[in-house]
């Protein structure tokens, strides 16, 4: 087999936690929020459009358990921005950089990446494209 690209994650979020996904991956860090089928309850999660060929899945449940450090690290998604415009987005969203480190190794090379947490405990590190 060759892998082309990471379709989609699932990540498991508290049951009430549609509203704050909104506000941190739709509002603050610009991604594009699919509910439509879920609020339809067509399917038990809604998406996170990262870009034309990735999402995450967002499950609201009863049985959400935070991540842990023995449990969970962090996803990485590319983006278009460089690491100052990222930044500058963060900042005006109000959202806290966890970390800063210039050239982590993934799998696209080196290059700068800033990690954030998200409001569920998710480590989310911003790459910026090689």
């Amino acid at each position: 087999m060759n892998g082309r690209h990471i379709d989609h994650a699932n990540l498991r979020i508290p049951a009430d936690g549609r509203e704050p996904a909104r506000q941190f991956y739709g509002e603050g860090l610009g991604f594009g929020i699919e509910d439509a089928r879920y609020e339809a309850g067509e399917k038990p999660f809604f998406d996170v459009r990262l870009s034309a060929t990735g999402v995450i899945h967002l499950w609201p449940t009863e049985s959400f358990d935070a991540p842990e450090a023995t449990n969970f690290d962090h996803v990485c998604v590319v983006v278009e921005e460089d690491v100052e415009s990222i930044k500058r987005r963060l900042d005006e969203a109000d959202i806290a950089i966890d970390t800063e480190l210039d050239s982590p190794l993934g799998a696209t090379g080196e290059a700068g990446s800033v990690y954030v947490e998200d409001p569920f405990g998710y480590r989310i590190e911003l790459k910026e494209r090689v």
